[in-house]
């Protein structure tokens, strides 16, 4: 996941971030609430860990400021040393998602967040997705390309509508074998085969690959103007 954390203490944020990049996670932080702010709502993350007292801006202000001005809906894990029922309740009134109180277990952050982003990405999948003139419909798993049927089978069809869900964004190896497989593979060739059978799926139907590979990194779904640059 990339995941960005809103921290003022420096000794937790250091705990924090070390612990969940060495668990493989991308990880951006903010001391203060403006910082925080702006990095939310200029970068994609699928979650966002966000300490309630904050200097400048506090986490409730913020969490407030991207639900209602920014739209932004990233699963939200609130930190905090408060743990009365009534701060509980302001935070998840403000858009917060999840609340964990301070001291807390660096693993059980870890499973939270994933269990948000999970969560998350499910309420993605049960929308329909369009991207220029490549669609996906949940419901009945169609796909549409270029006005042309695309046959896949589940497994590419979770692939593409990851992709779909946030196009222009490289996802990792890690994050799409996550969603095809619910794990990573011993090997980057199962992965490699699905991309191909998807990318030449495409190609057939629309006459162009909307996927790019980024090496090293994963893959990424751009727009039709993108592949004519």
């Amino acid at each position: 996941m990339h995941i960005l954390i809103v921290e003022d203490d420096l000794a937790i944020a250091a705990n924090l971030y070390d612990f969940l990049e060495s668990r493989g996670h991308s990880v951006d932080a903010a001391a203060d609430g403006a910082l925080g702010l702006h990095l939310a709502v200029t970068q994609q993350f699928d979650a966002i860990l966000l300490d309630l007292g904050l200097p400048g801006m506090s986490g409730i202000a913020l969490c407030q400021k991207l639900r209602q001005e920014s739209q932004i809906d990233t699963p939200i894990l609130m930190l905090t040393a408060r743990d009365t029922l009534e701060d509980k309740l302001i935070g998840f009134e403000h858009g917060a998602d999840d609340y964990l109180v301070k001291p807390f277990a660096l693993k059980e952050v870890e499973a939270r967040l994933n269990a948000l982003h999970k969560r998350h990405s499910g309420r993605v999948a049960s929308r329909m997705l369009e991207v220029d003139s490549l669609s996906y419909d949940p419901k009945t798993f169609s796909i549409r390309f270029e006005d042309k049927d695309v046959k896949l089978p589940p497994k590419c069809i979770r692939l593409l509508a990851l992709m779909m869900s946030e196009p222009g964004r490289v996802f990792s190896r890690k994050e799409l074998e996550a969603e095809a497989w619910e794990d990573t593979q011993e090997t980057s060739d199962t992965l490699r085969s699905h991309m191909h059978v998807l990318r030449r799926a495409l190609l057939r139907a629309g006459g162009y690959d909307p996927i790019e590979t980024i090496h090293g990194i994963g893959y990424c779904l751009i727009s039709r103007a993108q592949t004519q640059d």
